[in-house]
């Protein structure tokens, strides 16, 4: 299986270093570059599956990079920021960053956003025989049906819907619908999340257990059930 290669830019060589290291133990593979300058031209040449981007660098800015890059790189980019009043959020978004950190990094925190942000630019396909039987979900008008009845859903429960169905009989969490959603709106909470599900099952007439639908998996998320 080959393995998502994962650019660091980075100037502080031992932080560079830690995380190359961690990263390889995962299963990606690395590059690192320690200065703005050099940064354009590793993109284009070893063209990574995503993008570690420290914002203050020597001679060329992670902000510059980041805006540069978006004119022919469209994979994800995650932002380290060495506290959170260095950019706002909404700001990094705009400049083309699909997801931040702040420093010191959890190594372990680092590695679950970067496989939440492959999850969402690489989808798994999803066989066709494991579509729900009874829920029909039109992408191009964005209609749902419920055995053949269209439902009156809110955008929130269509999007949250859509992600539980392309990992139909696997949960998601709340923090990776909290990601996958993030390109939508910014102001997502895992009682947010919640709100959605309760929507759906109430438009599913579902919301008494034990559910038919979706199901709460503890300390997992929720899932979509093979139908």
């Amino acid at each position: 299986m080959e393995k998502n290669k994962i650019l660091i830019v980075e100037d502080d060589a031992e932080i560079s270093r830690l995380t190359a290291m961690y990263l390889e133990v995962e299963g990606f593979d690395t590059l690192v570059i320690g200065d703005g300058a050099a940064a354009i031209s590793a993109i284009q040449s070893y063209i990574p599956d995503l993008i570690v981007l420290d914002l203050m660098l020597p001679n060329l800015s992670g902000i510059e990079i980041c805006k540069q890059a978006r004119i022919f790189y469209d994979g994800p980019i995650l932002v380290l920021t060495a506290c959170d009043d260095d950019v706002s959020e909404v700001s990094l978004l705009k400049l083309g960053a699909d997801d931040f950190l702040t420093k010191p990094l959890k190594p372990h925190v680092l590695v679950a956003r970067i496989e939440a942000l492959l999850r969402r630019v690489k989808p798994q396909p999803v066989p066709m025989n494991n579509k729900h039987s009874r829920l029909g979900i039109d992408v191009d008008s964005q209609t749902v049906t419920l055995d053949g009845s269209e439902l009156t859903l809110t955008s929130a429960e269509y999007e949250m819907l859509v992600i539980l169905e392309k990992n139909i009989g696997m949960p998601v969490s709340r923090d990776d619908c909290c990601h996958m959603l993030r390109g939508i709106d910014y102001d997502f909470s895992n009682r947010s999340i919640d709100m959605r599900i309760s929507g759906l099952r109430k438009k599913f007439h579902d919301d008494k257990l034990p559910y038919k639908f979706i199901i709460t998996v503890r300390n997992k998320g929720y899932m979509l059930l093979n139908g």
